[in-house]
């Protein structure tokens, strides 16, 4: 009986499959050798793929470009990311190259936006749609924006957020309406706290913005907490936004635009299945037909997707440190550093992200706990989202061999935002090194280390030592 690690990844799984494939025992991710990242950089890393990243955006403009002409619709696509899935510089730098807009959340994400403008990569004008609740400093940067020329659409998250604009605002300016969309059955609220309620939206523009020749309501923002998702819940909120873009439109000839916030998924698992054609379609259809039932012109569409344009070019490599049984059952590998540290979502939400071996194939495999290195009892990682638990190929018995290498792949989205990048950890468990790879014109591998792994005098410094 073949009990290998290989023949238990091929028997469940639909395997090698797009991104992932075994050559000679050793994974290679998006054709990269993964042993020879290892070996040049050591463990543990993160990494990032940029050509993913313009593939993830070029799929969505298709799928979304041929839904529309399948459909006869007449409005027009645009895609945005959210740059809070992942601020670095080489993620936006990639981004902006393939026909993209942007989406901002915070004052400091403006200061971005100049950035990227003085260094050429962002022209004034591509959008820059303004989410989120605004404190005084967001506000001031957006005016700024605006009063300097450049595209920039605020997102109304509140009724007294226009109250700035009409003080501040020297250019005319485009706006939109965040929907105070109801949260799934499941969630603990009813309504989310972000947005206008749905009621409130039509008096809200007859009093505060239909009069005032500065503005013109173009968007209205329609935002899914849970993502784009095949559901009863996601289908009834998308027809609630219909219903209230159709009412808006008899008083607001100027709006439309309608934003369908809320992402695509992206895989979790080698078993992931997703029909992104079929929903895209579906979602254009449907938009299509209320439209036609109603007589007015289909809305452009804007997307927000920030997880689909960066979560899968990321992962994030450890090595197998040592092995603990600590009971009859139960078998622990110590990876060399935290996943609290530098994967909160699996601590903070329980996500699941594929993991596989990254070496040690041909090994037999065992039933496995894996282990982080902080003094927390949540620290650890033992299911997949396919099954409620992990196996992984069993440990050389010599010292000397090649260690187990493991990796988290499609973690590029949020992990660093939320873990914090640079700072202090929880038991000071340093940030990894950061690898980013690329390929030429040719075809040929590129990598670079973005950040070193972190030093104990940054963080002494961060902590007042020195």
């Amino acid at each position: 009986m073949n009990n290998s690690y290989k023949n238990l990844i091929e028997q469940t799984f639909d395997f090698p499959q797009e991104g992932f494939e075994v050559i000679e025992n050793e994974l290679y991710f998006h054709d990269i050798c993964l042993t020879d990242i290892i070996k040049q950089y050591g463990t543990p890393l993160k990494l990032t793929y940029l050509p993913k990243i313009g593939s993830q955006i070029n799929k969505a403009i298709r799928w979304f470009n041929v839904a529309m002409a399948k459909c006869n619709y007449k409005g027009k696509y645009t895609y945005c990311y959210c740059t809070k899935s992942s601020h670095f510089s080489f993620v936006l730098d990639e981004v902006l190259k393939h026909d993209t807009h942007l989406e901002t959340s915070s004052a400091y994400d403006i200061e971005i936006v100049n950035e990227l403008n003085r260094s050429g990569s962002l022209s004034k004008d591509r959008y820059v749609i303004c989410n989120g609740y605004k404190r005084p400093l967001y506000l001031e940067n957006i005016v700024n924006l605006s009063n300097g020329g450049f595209n920039v659409l605020p997102v109304l998250d509140n009724m007294k957020e226009i109250e700035y604009y009409k003080q501040n605002m020297q250019m005319t300016c485009n706006l939109g309406i965040r929907i105070a969309s109801e949260e799934e059955p499941s969630f603990e609220f009813y309504t989310s706290r972000l947005g206008i309620r749905y009621k409130d939206i039509k008096n809200f523009y007859l009093k505060e913005i239909k009069d005032d020749d500065r503005f013109n309501l173009k968007m209205l923002h329609f935002f899914i907490n849970t993502g784009i998702k095949d559901t009863t819940y996601y289908w009834s909120e998308l027809m609630k936004c219909l219903q209230v873009y159709g009412e808006l439109k008899k008083v607001c000839p100027e709006l439309d635009s309608l934003n369908i916030g809320g992402g695509l998924p992206i895989k979790n698992s080698l078993g992931f299945e997703y029909d992104y054609e079929y929903m895209i379609e579906e979602i254009i259809k449907q938009i299509k037909e209320f439209c036609d039932k109603h007589q007015i012109d289909e809305p452009n569409i804007f997307t927000e997707f920030g997880s689909f344009t960066v979560g899968e070019s990321g992962a994030s490599i450890y090595s197998i440190i040592d092995e603990k049984k600590q009971n009859d059952t139960e078998r622990w590998y110590m990876i060399d550093s935290s996943f609290i540290t530098t994967l909160p979502d699996v601590w903070g939400i329980n996500q699941k992200y594929i993991m596989m071996a990254i070496n040690h194939w041909d090994v037999p495999h065992q039933r496995v706990n894996l282990g982080g290195l902080t003094c927390d009892s949540l620290d650890y990682y033992n299911s997949e989202a396919h099954e409620n638990q992990v196996f992984l190929p069993r440990l050389p018995e010599e010292p000397k061999e090649q260690p187990l290498f493991i990796g988290f792949f499609n973690t590029g989205a949020y992990q660093e935002a939320l873990s914090g990048f640079g700072g202090i950890k929880h038991c000071l468990i340093p940030s990894p090194k950061h690898v980013v790879i690329d390929r030429d014109k040719e075809g040929n591998l590129h990598t670079r280390l973005f950040s070193k792994e972190q030093s104990h005098k940054s963080m002494l410094k961060s902590l007042g030592y020195y």
